[in-house]
């Protein structure tokens, strides 16, 4: 079930706004397809981020995938646990696996994201 106070992206990144800062991670979905993640790549803080822009990279026993913004802004911290334990980005994925928090500079772009809901009926097209 993905959790209802994020927001969604069609690349399988969610945010969700904790005050004036957005977090962000990879769906649960998005860990299934993956596999085994072994590597995260991901920005330095400060970085400028624009919507839909990649922004870094997992890399998992099968394959690796770019990571893409939801929202445009300055990043703000990136999630250091990562590079010691990728894995948490399988065992937790809205939780201990997030990847970064960033300061969302437009959050009109929001409404360009899925809800939960949206999302859910979204992945439900893509495994048939």
């Amino acid at each position: 079930m993905n959790p209802k106070d994020c927001k969604y992206t069609k690349e399988h990144e969610w945010v969700r706004l904790e005050g004036d800062v957005a977090v962000v991670g990879i769906t649960a979905y998005a860990q299934e397809q993956l596999g085994d993640i072994v590597y995260v790549d991901l920005p330095e803080p400060r970085k400028a981020l624009r919507q839909m822009e990649s922004f870094g990279a997992v890399d998992s026993v099968k394959t690796a995938s770019d990571l893409f913004a939801p929202l445009s802004g300055e990043v703000m911290e990136i999630n250091e646990a990562l590079k010691a334990a990728p894995e948490l980005v399988n065992q937790e994925p809205y939780a201990g696996g997030w990847m970064l928090k960033m300061k969302p500079s437009n959050r009109a772009e929001l409404e360009k994201l899925m809800d939960a809901a949206a999302y859910e009926q979204y992945v439900s097209t893509l495994d048939h």
